[in-house]
Order: structure tokens, then C-alpha cells, then sequence
């Protein structure tokens, strides 16, 4: 790696080697060595250290549910997220002690873990604002947290719902802030953090952008609420994401990736990731990154983007 000395600091000025994916001269950045002699970026005296967790809803899907949290060690991830894993609210105490101990058994961390959110495959995409269906939300509620207390899990994505046609969308705002405030302060017993998402392909569904989903968070009243920034989602929904990860500064709650067009892996369509993931990084988010994408090809060859001794927590 070419490294200059400036000020006493030794400078790459290149850092694909020290950190994966970084492409761009690394003028203002600072290299400190960790003991395991991997490198870790400081920019304006904060570390940009990218924790990565897979997650096991959209990538592994070529292996049974409860054998992808191995696969996803296998490759070198200590961290994974999950989709709602069931077709029901509330699962028998069966299925949860399998899930749990899989996770276990893989020896990774359970970072994020999405509500249940109805029939994703046929539609659905939540139902927090949806009228017919909160009883159902409401019933998840301690079941997920019960889940992340035992496994370590903190953040949780509880997805706003489409629009109904016997509702109107103040009634679903109003129900939708109600029952995201139940959630916040159930999590809130364990720590966690309630995670709002914008999301693309779905027409009905009424958060598309960073701003809107920053609204129905001040809806809710409760400070554990943040948003969900999918640099994906907001691609494809013509969101300026500069401007997004500017306005949500210190209410970044999780952040997950893909590339756009095609919702593949980084590298295969025309986002400049790296970047977002560095303005992000600035605001002060230290959290874990998302991989939410769509293989090219098999799972396991699709992290060539990202050199294995970066997959691990760090």
C-alpha cells in the first residue's frame, strides 16, 4: 500500500488494500493498526470501521433457513439480520427455540430482526398502519422482543404497512404512530431500537424517502425510534441521499446496502456505496451495515467485493 507521512501520521493515498471497497485518494484520512494488523480508517478523529452482517432473508437463500446462519460464518461474517423468519405473528415456542439455537450454534450475532410484516412474497409490506391487521402487529411485539433479548438482537425493523382502501391515510398515520410508540417502549425494556424504513417496488406504500419516514418517526413520540437508511431504496426511489443521510444526522438507527439498478451486490450496478457509507460514517454512525441484496450468482460468491478479513466484527 503507497503511504506518505504527514504531520507525524502515516497517509495511504490509496486505501483499496487497507479497507474493502475504498477506491479514492485518502487525503485527510489517518491509518491506525489494530493488533490483528488490519486497518482501521479515522476521518475528522472518528473511526470508520465497517461491521458488516448478512442478512439471511435475501442472501443464503439456496440453503434451509436454519442453515444459513452457519453458511454465513462460513464465509466469514460474525453477524447476521433477519426478515420476520415465520408465516405467522406468533410462532410455537418450538420453532423459536430452533431459530434461536441455529443462530447460536453458527456462532453469530443476531444484529437485526424485522417485525412480522404479513405476506412479504405476496405483497404485504407491514402492518402497523394497517387497521385490519394491528391486532396482529400487537401480538408480535413481545415475541420479537423476547427473541432479541435472547439473542442479543437490538434493533428491530417494524415495517409501516401499504395504504387500504377502508382506511384513509390520516387514520393509518394516526394508527401506524400509535402502534410504533407500543413497540418503542417494549424494545426499550431490553434497549433496542425500533427501525423505520422508506421502501421501493411496492405502490403502495406511502414511505418512499428519507423525509418521509423521518416524519412518521416524530409521529410516534418515543426517542428509540430511528430510521432504517436502505441506500438501495432510496436510489431507486429518486431520493437525494446525500441530502437524506445530512437530515437524519444522530437518527440513523441501522443502514443497509445493495446496488442499484438490480439490487445486486456492490459493483454490479452504478451506486457509488463507498461514499454514501463514508458520509455516513461522518455523521457519527458507527453501527452495522446491512447486506440486503440479491446475489448474481451463488451467496457464497458474491462477497467478492469484500475481502475476508473485513467481514468479520470488528
Amino acid at each position: 500500500m503507497a503511504a506518505r507521512v504527514i504531520g507525524g501520521v502515516l497517509t495511504p493515498l490509496v486505501t483499496h488494500s487497507a479497507v474493502g471497497g475504498l477506491t479514492r485518494t485518502a487525503r485527510g484520512l489517518k491509518v491506525s493498526i489494530k493488533r490483528n494488523s488490519s486497518f482501521v480508517l479515522r476521518k475528522w478523529g472518528s473511526i470508520v470501521a465497517r461491521r458488516f452482517a448478512v442478512n439471511l432473508s435475501i442472501l443464503f437463500t439456496e440453503l434451509p433457513l436454519l442453515e444459513r446462519p452457519a453458511a454465513a460464518k462460513e464465509a466469514g461474517f460474525d453477524a447476521v439480520e433477519f426478515w420476520w423468519p415465520w408465516p405467522i405473528a406468533v410462532p410455537s415456542d418450538a420453532e423459536v427455540d430452533r431459530f434461536a439455537v441455529a443462530v447460536t450454534n453458527a456462532g453469530v450475532q443476531l444484529v437485526g430482526l424485522n417485525f412480522f410484516a404479513g405476506d412479504m412474497p405476496g405483497g404485504d409490506r407491514g402492518l402497523v398502519s394497517w387497521p385490519a391487521r394491528s391486532g396482529e402487529f400487537r401480538d408480535n411485539i413481545d415475541v420479537t422482543v423476547g427473541l432479541g433479548q435472547r439473542l442479543g438482537c437490538r434493533a428491530f425493523n417494524a415495517l409501516y404497512g401499504n395504504r387500504q382502501d377502508d382506511s384513509t391515510p390520516e387514520q393509518q398515520d394516526a394508527l401506524a404512530a400509535e402502534n410504533l410508540a407500543l413497540a418503542a417502549r417494549a424494545v426499550q425494556r431490553i434497549g433496542g431500537t425500533v427501525l423505520v424504513e422508506p421502501v421501493s417496488g411496492a405502490a403502495r406504500y406511502p414511505l418512499l424517502t428519507a423525509a418521509d419516514a423521518l416524519a412518521a418517526i416524530d409521529r410516534t413520540g418515543e426517542d428509540n425510534v430511528r430510521l432504517l437508511l436502505d441506500v438501495y431504496h432510496l436510489a431507486v426511489n429518486g431520493d437525494d441521499i446525500d441530502a437524506a443521510i445530512d437530515a437524519a444526522v444522530g437518527r440513523i438507527g441501522h443502514v443497509q446496502i445493495a446496488d442499484a439498478p438490480g439490487r445486486n451486490e456492490p459493483g454490479t450496478g452504478k451506486l457509488d456505496i463507498d461514499a454514501y457509507l463514508d458520509r455516513i460514517a461522518a455523521t457519527g454512525y458507527d453501527g452495522w451495515v446491512g447486506l440486503e441484496y440479491k446475489p448474481s450468482g451463488s451467496s457464497a460468491d458474491s462477497f467478492d467485493w469484500l475481502p475476508r478479513a473485513q467481514r468479520a466484527a470488528r
